[in-house]
């Protein structure tokens, strides 16, 4: 029997750990692959409080020895189900909890497209405001069609030297508000009823080819490429114990908050307007600090 189960081993699930452990918890961390979560492929994280610069590799690394130093138990097993009674089901065992806290996170969408593991942190990312300021005065794409995409392009226009918008449409689904700021930009070039087919490069990504409606082949030189194509959360085995929205992210009150008492969610997974490093770890705080208070009642 634990105090508390978290699900995921992010930043927004170790983060709950650490609060959790100083408060003397006795908790469970399950994770499915492995800590750190999408951060884990940032080159470089510098939008971070008080870090100059760091790895995302290092973040997470610091902050899983961090918790595991307090003691933390973490168990690599994939939840297939949660129980109304707090009863946590892996595929291999059943863990009993009086708190648990839902923090899977959500994975972009990728372009499964050949070389595209290859160049993650290296000219490839998937957040721009995350990775954009590395790409002063240079040359960058964006690739998406949705909100997102046009306000990547209308971020890193600030930032860039040239700004390619590729889109597989000739129309945008995205805000008509920052479509039209786009077009008074001089720095910014529509590639539209395209589709990326190929990077190409040696140890940082150089190039991209596109091919249109019609077959015809362009490459593009690039520095970087920000896919902005959405994110997948996985939260249906959860959805007997939270209320999901139509795109999959788990519905909050109060930012952690599940319909079902003692279940929270924390980070990515769950309905938010921004995801970033410093909203999944407040996320994490947050939900931590208030499983502790339901449990002392």
């Amino acid at each position: 029997m634990y105090d508390v189960i978290i699900i995921g081993a992010g930043p927004a699930g170790l983060t709950s750990a650490l609060y959790l452990l100083r408060a003397n918890k006795k908790i469970l961390v399950l994770e499915a692959k492995s800590y750190g979560g999408q951060i884990l492929n940032a080159h470089k994280v510098e939008n971070y409080p008080a870090i100059m610069s760091i790895s995302g590799y290092d973040f997470a690394t610091n902050l899983y020895n961090q918790v595991k130093n307090l003691g933390c138990e973490i168990k690599y097993e994939t939840v297939i189900n949660i129980k109304e009674d707090k009863t946590v089901v892996t595929k291999e065992n059943e863990y009993h909890s009086s708190a648990i806290i839902i923090a899977t996170g959500a994975a972009s969408r990728k372009l499964n497209i050949e070389n595209e593991d290859k160049f993650i942190g290296k000219g490839l990312s998937y957040c721009a405001t995350c990775d954009g300021n590395f790409y002063q005065n240079k040359i960058v794409a964006v690739n998406g069609g949705g909100s997102t995409a046009l306000e990547d392009a209308l971020y890193l226009a600030g930032i860039a030297s040239k700004v390619y918008l590729i889109h597989r449409r000739d129309e945008f689904r995205g805000e008509v508000k920052y479509l039209e700021a786009l077009k008074k930009l001089d720095n910014v070039e529509f590639v539209l009823n395209s589709s990326i087919i190929s990077l190409t490069g040696k140890e940082h990504l150089e190039k991209i080819t596109v091919k249109d409606n019609l077959e015809n082949i362009r490459e593009i030189i690039v520095d970087g490429l920000f896919v902005a194509i959405g994110q997948t959360p996985n939260n249906e085995i959860f959805k007997n114990v939270v209320d999901l929205d139509d795109k999959g992210y788990i519905i909050a009150n109060n930012d952690v908050y599940t319909k079902t008492p003692n279940i929270y969610v924390a980070g990515d997974a769950r309905v938010k307007d921004l995801r970033q490093l410093t909203t999944a770890v407040s996320d994490g705080s947050i939900a931590a600090t208030e499983a502790i208070k339901e449990i002392k009642k």
